[in-house]
């Protein structure tokens, strides 16, 4: 079989991660979340506020750990389960926005697709990250379907949200992310669009592996 490079992007909580691991795993490639990665340079934003973005990227040490699930280690600390609380998310489109964040990052990301076998979910990975990807895929849902989800998942984290805070927040971070300046969400021309309002995860994940197996055949 072929090796390839998947993208799957789209907006927030449209179930990108969740899908992307399942399609990893059954085709025995590697997860990449780069959504955890800009969260994880807004989280040590937070903690250095006074320090440039620039002079703050060139002190990190980033890695993902695919074992039993992806881990998120910044500077040698795990920061897995940190980087999905409240001030995280409330933070990180103004971090990805970055010129010097997005330049640090695609760089990154790139060389973890340079060899293929990547799954890798994010914003702009078909469009700016990796173009050349066998298969990309764009999903979407309506923001109320994606508060539920959000909802659901912050319950299960322990985290302390509501359903109308959160469809604002959700609306005003596709606000942000389609308007931004660098890399903004878009599908890319080539990109297989999948709505996944009322649907399984078990259901998605079929589609997108049906359409990987035709790519590596």
């Amino acid at each position: 079989m072929n090796k390839i490079n998947i993208a799957i992007d789209g907006p927030a909580a449209a179930g990108k991660s969740t899908i992307a691991k399942r399609v990893a795993e059954a085709l025995r490639m590697v997860y990449v979340d780069t959504g955890a990665m800009y969260r994880a340079i807004t989280l040590a934003h937070l903690n250095n506020q006074e320090t440039s973005f620039k002079e703050l990227v060139g002190q990190l040490e980033l890695r993902l750990i695919n074992d039993d699930g992806q881990r998120v280690l910044l500077n040698g600390e795990d920061i897995t389960d940190r980087i999905r609380e409240n001030d995280i998310t409330e933070n990180v489109s103004f971090v990805a926005s970055q010129q010097e964040v997005r330049e640090f990052l695609v760089q990154l990301q790139q060389l973890m697709t340079r060899d293929k076998g990547v799954v890798m979910d994010g914003r702009d990975i078909g469009t700016t990250v990796i173009p050349d990807a066998e298969l990309k895929i764009y999903m979407i849902a309506s923001v109320e379907e994606r508060a539920n989800r959000r909802l659901l998942d912050n319950a299960a984290r322990g985290i302390v949200s509501t359903y109308d805070q959160l469809v604002a927040d959700i609306s005003e971070r596709d606000h942000l992310d389609m308007t931004r300046d660098i890399s903004p969400l878009s599908k890319a021309e080539d990109a297989i669009q999948i709505d996944t309002t009322g649907l399984t995860i078990d259901k998605v994940t079929e589609r997108i592996l049906a359409l990987a197996e035709e790519k590596l055949q």
